[in-house]
């Protein structure tokens, strides 16, 4: 027996370390109640069977309390001297130790059942839990252990020996103390709780609202390690009750009674858990798109927490439930706490690592000082026959320790906290250099000859026919980009692999499906006409394109173009599919006889319009649903983090998914940043992904243009008809002109609709951008999470270090005082229902009207949040004098032209560089943690890029601009339609 734990000693160890790493990206703690009946499940039926094996094997010989049944005198047996009583109503006397099993086992299938409603809860409001319940579990079975057998453990009188040394007297002392076991697990738990703290992810900008539910939500916390505790005891006391009807219990079924109460309480969990996910879209749509990724975490996942289980009941049984809770929590603190300090020893984000080293180095010596005390308790009068961990400590143990402790060390002194210069500093240097380096490459060319063989270099074969009459427009309206035309090339490189009639099909079904939310604009004889499919609603919107069209559609095939007219993007093809699509063979082949006309009579090869509406639509209605993991990551590849990974803690942010794109706290590649295949945490952080308002999704290479795409659609990027017919503008009156910048209001200025997502009920507003932004800025009941924020060292820590800043997390009431926003909701909360709209309205009160959009011009920084697809008022924010923040997912046909940092200030998506990049520009003076900061504002580069912004945004985000990038755009989509394709060029 004794390798039997020995060996779950092991299991339990690895169980442990494998199961906590996996935990934080599993899909397990998404569904609590489809992972707790799977769990119960397979714990119980797999314990049932091992109790089963030990049954056979008959184990209970060696176990510790071994019980010496005495025949003829057990309790409820009839006594020797005579037969049983003859009494028809007579009922047979049951041993007490029966009645306690059945009391306990009612008990943990109580406590059970109520674990996993507290479980559910906590779950749904994990953002707004803290941090260290379950680090106190031990010593809460230590003090119920105490409280149990303190009658039967008298007081030790000391022994006096003159030749007795400090170490032994404190080992005495220790050892022969009853209280020794409650210090020490007081101190483990105390010290466990502090490195968790230390050594954790700060608090993402998730919303934890002022409403009661998400207030309360710590208390759901604690009774969910109150419930651990009580089942655990009810597992004790199970498994040492050692009498049964005909003579002593065996091991294999005190185990197996542990068993039926999981399998039991799975069967009460079922319902609820079959009526929950059969109303819920959201886990009906995981079902139905991704079973596979979804299960196979479950059981991975699952696993591991039922090797622990198992193991825990065999150490339960053979050590007691202290030592095992001692084990298991030490387990999982020192795997979360030693992988969050090996991935973060950058200065961002702050962490307390000596603190974290110092108080998990102090756990590991008390884990120790326990067994130590533990073994010797062995030898003591009272709790002889007791069995204990280790008779004696083992070496192995003790270098063990060190080692861990060493590693730690390393980890600490590794971590740097300070930096030697501002990372905007670097970032806006950067800029400038990477925007001279896209003027010296995006125009090179000075005549239509010189265009031409660009063309041929970047793209591999010869520009449409019409490139000709596209270079002499471009040029007479002094176009500063001339080759750089690289996203209409990523667009459309796909539809290569799509024959031109195929392509032309595509296009008809989807304008003869009213369903599909398409319109069409129809290009015959060099005029564009907008179909009669249009709703009025979006008529404008269409007229627009057409008047975008006009200045050079003499110069365009006949064709039908499929205008999406919802915000939200809509065509992502998977990954696999995409990639096969662009290496396809179909690619143009130029035969050597190239046609510097498009073909004739093309009108007759679009298909005419039904006049009613037919039911031909492809597309797949995944309105108010969270879409992440059904088409948001479908464009990344197989086995990315978008792809394998669910980040179900909203709460913690994700360092991880931060660093490819950002130095510091501070963005710093914005292309990359739009990437979302290694950013899983994003499923919760954007309303396009948790709950679209209109969204109508393609799987396959559907030609739909589209004003606006997240990574990985394959929709056709073309310029918004919203910025060209100046739906909102850049225009102050005359009474009353844009300032100079410097006479501004120095405040970050933003007002807004709550439009990005729908949130029924449900409380996915608390993830969307504008909603948390907004809260961020305005810290309602003192809610908002701590921030960090990089501010300058003394100058006498300068000199000692060498470093100028470093990071800081601060209340979010403090950077409420200290740093100047104006960002409100305006008029009412909509796209909601049934409490959150009354939850929204609590927490954004109060609400501000609508003001004139050409008030935004007063304040020197404005903000840009993504609505429902991209925003319309950032060209106008260009424009202005003014220096634009931009938050967003959705990328538009302009992203080559802007450099951030050089004409915009880019944030990232999560808001956790928000602070700190207001602070740099508007400077700091007041107390941050108690001391006084005073750190330089930067007006002189903020005017700078506003200046450098505006000026570009004159240049290349004109009217004229958005004509051209449209004109390249039709010529080449007017080549794709064409049958004869592949023989179409420019001489």
């Amino acid at each position: 027996m004794e390798g039997l734990y020995a060996l779950s000693l092991w299991c339990l160890s690895a169980s442990l370390v494998f199961g906590t790493r996996m935990s934080t990206t599993s899909f397990f703690f998404d569904q609590p109640l489809l992972s707790s009946f799977f769990l119960l499940v397979s714990c119980g039926v797999t314990t049932a069977g091992l109790g089963h094996w030990l049954k056979r094997h008959d184990l209970s010989s060696s176990s510790v309390d071994k019980y010496e049944a005495v025949p003829l005198q057990d309790v409820g047996a009839p006594h020797g001297s005579r037969d049983p009583s003859p009494m028809p109503h007579a009922r047979p006397v049951y041993p007490s130790g029966l009645r306690q099993v059945r009391v306990y086992f009612l008990a943990l299938v109580i406590i059970l059942c109520f674990r996993v409603e507290v479980f559910r809860r906590s779950i749904d409001r994990v953002q707004c839990n803290n941090i260290g319940y379950d680090a106190f579990i031990p010593f809460a079975l230590a003090l119920i252990d105490w409280w149990s057998s303190r009658q039967h453990q008298p007081q030790l009188g000391t022994i006096e020996d003159p030749h007795m040394g400090l170490y032994d007297l404190i080992e005495q002392r220790l050892t022969r103390s009853r209280y020794s076991s409650l210090l020490l697990t007081f101190a483990f738990s105390v010290t466990s709780a502090v490195a968790l703290s230390a050594d954790s992810s700060p608090r993402s900008t998730y919303i934890c609202s002022t409403t009661p539910l998400d207030q309360h939500a710590p208390v759901f916390q604690f009774l969910g390690s109150l419930l651990n505790v009580l089942a655990i005891w009810c597992v004790g006391e199970l498994l040492q009750i050692n009498e049964g009807r005909s003579g002593p219990r065996p091991f294999g079924l005190r185990i197996s009674t542990v068993a039926y109460a999981m399998i039991f309480t799975s069967l009460i969990v079922f319902f609820p858990m079959a009526v929950f996910n059969n109303f819920n879209p959201d886990v009906r749509l995981l079902f139905r798109e991704i079973p596979g990724l979804l299960f196979w975490s479950i059981i991975k996942t699952d696993f591991f927490i039922c090797l622990s289980v198992i193991c825990s009941l065999l150490m339960i049984y053979h050590y007691g439930s202290t030592t095992t809770g001692l084990l298991v929590t030490f387990g999982v603190t020192a795997t979360k706490t030693t992988v969050y300090a090996w991935n973060n020893i950058h200065p961002f984000p702050p962490l307390s690592a000596g603190y974290g080293f110092l108080s998990i180095t102090v756990t590991t010596i008390v884990l120790i000082t326990y067994f130590k005390i533990d073994a010797a308790h062995d030898r003591t009068e009272f709790d002889k026959g007791r069995q204990v961990l280790f008779k004696r400590v083992p070496k192995t143990v003790y270098l063990l320790s060190v080692a861990f402790i060493i590693l730690r060390f390393s980890l600490w002194f590794a971590t740097t906290k300070g930096v030697t210069f501002h990372p905007i500093d670097m970032l806006i240097w950067n800029a400038e250099i990477k925007h001279n380096e896209f003027l010296n490459t995006s125009s090179p060319s000075s005549s239509l000859q010189d265009a031409h063989q660009e063309y041929s270099r970047r793209y591999l074969r010869q520009p449409p026919a019409g490139f000709d009459k596209w270079y002499s427009y471009a040029t007479s309206l002094s176009s500063r980009i001339i080759d750089d035309f690289d996203s209409i090339e990523r667009d459309l490189q796909p539809f290569f692999s799509v024959s031109p009639q195929e392509i032309r099909e595509r296009t008809w079904r989807l304008l003869a499906d009213d369903f599909n939310d398409v319109a069409g604009v129809s290009i015959r004889d060099g005029k564009a006409i907008v179909m009669d499919n249009v709703r009025p609603t979006h008529r404008w919107m269409m007229e627009g394109v057409a008047e975008m069209i006009k200045p050079f559609g003499e110069y365009l095939p006949d064709m039908d173009l499929a205008f999406n007219i919802n915000d939200e993007p809509r065509v992502v093809v998977p990954y696999e599919t995409i990639q096969s699509m662009k290496g396809s063979s179909l690619k143009p082949k130029e035969t050597g006889h190239v046609s510097a006309g498009f073909s004739k009579d093309r009108a007759s090869q679009w298909k005419p319009m039904p006049e009613a509406s037919m039911a031909l639509s492809t597309l797949d209605e995944q309105s108010w649903k969270r879409v992440f993991y059904h088409s948001g990551n479908r464009g990344c590849y197989p086995g990315s983090p978008a792809r394998s990974q669910r980040l179900w803690d909203v709460g913690r942010f994700c360092s991880a998914c931060t660093y490819p794109h950002s130095l510091g706290g501070f963005l710093r590649d914005w292309k990359t940043a739009g990437d979302i295949c290694y950013q899983p945490d994003l499923a919760d952080m954007h309303g396009f992904y948790t709950s679209p308002a209109a969204y109508k999704v393609a799987s396959k290479l559907e030609p739909i243009f589209s004003q606006s795409k997240s990574h990985g659609f394959n929709d056709i990027l073309y310029p918004s008809a919203w910025n060209y017919m100046d739906k909102v503008k850049y225009d102050p009156p005359l009474d009353s002109p844009d300032p100079l910048f410097t006479e501004k209001n120095t405040t970050l200025f933003w007002r807004g609709a709550t439009s990005e997502g729908i949130s029924f009920g449900d409380g996915k507003w608390r993830g969307m951008s504008r909603q948390r932004f907004v809260h961020m800025a305005n810290n309602p009941g003192n809610s908002a999470p701590y921030e960090s924020l990089l501010v300058p060292y003394s100058e006498a820590k300068q000199n000692a270090t060498g470093h100028m800043y470093h990071y800081e997390n601060v209340q979010a009431r403090e950077l409420t005082r200290l740093l100047p926003t104006n960002m409100h909701i305006v008029d009412r909360i909509w796209k909601c229902d049934h409490r959150d709209c009354t939850n929204q309205e609590t927490d954004f009160a109060p609400m501000f009207p609508p003001s004139d959009f050409q008030e935004h011009w007063k304040y020197k920084y404005l903000l840009d949040l993504d609505g429902a697809g991209f925003s319309g008022r950032f060209l106008p924010f260009l424009h202005s004098r003014s220096l634009p923040f931009k938050s967003a997912l959705f990328r538009e046909w302009w992203d080559d032209r802007l450099t951030p940092w050089q004409h915009f200030v880019p944030l990232d998506l999560r808001g956790q560089g928000f602070w700190a990049t207001l602070a740099y520009f508007t400077g700091l003076d007041g107390s941050v943690n108690g001391r006084h900061v005073k750190m330089d504002a930067h007006e002189w580069q903020a005017e700078r890029i506003a200046e450098q912004g505006r000026e570009w945004a004159g240049q290349v985000l004109r009217k004229e601009d958005m004509e051209i990038y449209f004109f390249r755009l039709l010529l080449e989509w007017g080549r794709l339609t064409d049958d004869n394709r592949d023989n179409i060029g420019l001489a």
